[in-house]
């Protein structure tokens, strides 16, 4: 799991097709890197990957089918920057929202706009994703948890703060790049709970008891 806080800022170094599935070198660049384990998780981009083999600079994790299809990773350019989470531990503060690093959908950059000292981003997203986003929500964006200003039937709008430009990989992000994004995991889970529930569910909790317990 984690926390949508990006911890450093790294780049793409190589991206090696084998068998149709890839390997990712991926250099760490300002993330904290001293105590890594072979096996451990780090959102790339908001992407869950293990590490599969390191140096001091860099590590090396492999891209799955489902993942190069599903997310930016399997077309993002040699040499990009990236965004860089390694796993949250259980004593970390939840600065952000909860994130899996599984990607739901991939979006796009709609329009960069000034709003004072901040900018405005809008991005569109998939239909079936824009159900689960809320204004004041939350939203993880290539790795980023941000706040949801506005959403619509076409897509949502958040607004990035100078710090955030500049210490995450959006500082080359442009109008038009693909972005890779998911939902609060609250949202997907609630649905799921309400699309499976009973009439005689409904019947236990307006009568203030759970499904088993006597009335």
């Amino acid at each position: 799991m984690f926390t949508g806080i990006i911890e450093g800022v790294g780049r793409l170094a190589t991206r090696e097709l084998r068998g149709g599935d890839a390997r990712l070198r991926i250099e760490v660049g300002s993330l904290p890197f001293d105590d890594v384990r072979l096996g451990e998780s780090i959102a790339v981009n908001g992407t869950c990957l293990t590490v599969i083999a390191f140096d001091a600079t860099a590590f090396e994790a492999d891209a799955s089918t489902e993942t190069l299809a599903l997310t930016t990773l399997g077309a993002l350019p040699e040499g990009a920057l990236v965004n860089l989470e390694r796993a949250m531990r259980p004593t970390d503060r939840l600065g952000g929202h909860i994130v899996s690093g599984h990607v739901d959908g991939v979006g796009r950059v709609e329009r960069i706009t000034e709003d004072a000292r901040a900018l405005r981003w809008r991005f569109t997203a998939p239909t079936a994703l824009l159900r689960y986003i809320a204004k004041k929500g939350s939203i993880c964006v290539d790795g980023v948890s941000l706040t949801v200003n506005e959403v619509d039937d076409a897509g949502f709008e958040v607004a990035l703060i100078p710090h955030t430009v500049a210490h995450t990989a959006f500082q080359q992000t442009k109008v038009g790049d693909a972005v890779n994004l998911e939902v609060d995991l609250v949202a997907r889970y609630a649905e799921r709970l309400f699309a499976h529930r009973s009439p005689a569910t409904d019947d236990h909790f307006a009568s203030g008891t759970t499904p088993g317990e006597p009335a």
